[in-house]
């Protein structure tokens, strides 16, 4: 099988990297992907947005599948692309329809998707232009801190939790007056729960489902979870308090009534489903929905993931996910994201990356790097995940940290505290 992979970070080094591993994948290309990818897999310098390109890489290279790495084409309609022309009535897409991708898309859309399927989340009121009064009572009426999020994609920028009523109102009308541009043209305010997040992730074809290894990511740049909101500094995996009663929660709560909900309401949806949970004592509420792998996550989920990725995705594909039972590996996995100075705001590129070839304990994933004259240099502001297996999550962070010591690039910067709060 001809694999194609779209995308260029860590999320989609690590999935080309557990794809390799399959018998099944005769070759896999990659775009436009990145120097990590393209070490195991051949590069393609195409936009995942340039749906007309990849259709003529798809019919030069005789692509049989495409497995989509962002969310941007799998909103922007990259699986209806291809399933409305006769052509490529054979090749697969991993990723839902644009109708389905809403459910990452639009805020309010998932809101609306759990109330009528009674997926547990937090209470809300969808703002917009016309109904900002009752949008500043709903905001009277909740307790601090208030979270409003841009109803659209806003690249992990759109969401604002503040403690201050005066503020939030003045946010709300910043946002609708197009702070986040077209993505908040609507706001959803939701009332804050306080609790501890962990993600989930399953592989579905609309109708059944495989669940794949939890994950807890950290989000702020600082330590003890401080600071600014970043792409993600780092994962572990498992996460200790998903025990076998919390698993059966998320389970018979959140996840069975999703994917029944997907088949019920006839969307198109075969790939990735991404749960952002949190656990308010012991009972688990839907954050988001996210329709594609997560980054940080993905470097800590698909390495303990022991079955072959391809044969469950190519299960997926053919509606035969029920004859899927997956194995994981025992070990823990845990990912430190090496990140450029300044991040997650101003940052510079272009600097030399040493020490990639000495490290021997870890998978290390590029995220931002270029190669230059057989060189490798930063390229973005996450630019290194550092993975590593363990025992247990600490005794993996304790080498994905010794890997990370023996890398360097001017003003690279890591966590120190990743796993601190689940000791």
């Amino acid at each position: 099988m001809k694999i194609l992979v779209l995308g260029s970070g860590g999320r989609e080094h690590a999935i080309t990297w557990k794809l390799s591993q399959s018998k099944k994948a005769d070759k896999i290309f990659v775009a436009p992907g990145n120097p990590g990818t393209g070490e195991i897999a051949t590069n393609i310098a195409i936009s995942v947005n340039d749906f007309d390109a990849i259709a003529d890489e798809v019919r030069k290279n005789n692509i049989d599948m495409i497995v989509v790495g962002p969310e941007d084409p799998l909103v922007n309609g990259i699986w209806d692309y291809f399933n409305n022309r006769p052509e490529f009535a054979q090749l697969k897409v991993v990723g839902p329809s644009k109708y389905a991708a809403q459910l990452e898309g639009s805020k309010d859309f998932a809101k609306e998707f759990m109330q009528k399927f009674n997926i547990p989340t937090a209470g809300y009121f969808t703002a917009n232009k016309d109904n900002i009064e009752d949008a500043i009572l709903f905001l009277k009426k909740v307790s601090s801190p208030y979270v409003l999020k841009a109803d659209g994609l806003a690249a992990g920028k759109g969401v604002l939790i503040i403690e201050d009523l005066n503020e939030a109102i003045s946010e709300l009308k910043n946002m609708l007056d197009g702070k986040f541009g077209e993505a908040s043209t609507k706001v959803v305010i939701e009332e804050f729960l306080d609790g501890v997040e962990l993600s989930v992730f399953v592989i579905t074809d609309g109708k059944d489902y495989v669940l794949l290894p939890e994950a807890k990511d950290y989000k702020r740049i600082g330590e003890n979870n401080t600071g600014l909101n970043t792409g993600g500094m780092g994962a572990v995996s498992p996460v200790p308090f998903f025990d076998k009663d919390f698993r059966e929660k998320v389970v018979s709560k959140i996840v069975e009534p999703t994917i029944n909900g997907l088949y019920s309401e006839k969307m198109d949806y075969v790939g990735f489903v991404f749960f952002g949970l949190i656990n308010v004592k012991g009972e688990p509420f839907v954050i988001e929905y996210n329709v594609r792998m997560g980054d940080p996550e993905t470097e800590v989920v698909l390495p303990r993931l022991k079955s072959d990725l391809v044969e469950i995705l190519d299960a997926a594909c053919n509606s035969k996910l029920r004859d899927i039972i997956p194995e994981y590996h025992s070990d823990a996995a845990a990912t430190v994201m090496l990140v450029s100075g300044g991040y997650p705001e101003d940052y510079q590129k272009g600097k030399k990356i040493q020490g990639l070839d000495i490290q021997n304990q870890s998978v290390v994933f590029h995220a931002g790097t270029t190669l230059k004259d057989d060189d490798i240099f930063t390229n973005g502001g996450r630019v290194l995940a550092v993975s590593s297996y363990g025992l247990d999550i600490f005794k993996a962070l304790e080498k994905s940290y010794n890997t990370a010591k023996q890398i360097s690039f001017e003003n690279m910067y890591y966590r120190k505290d990743l796993g601190f709060d689940l000791k």
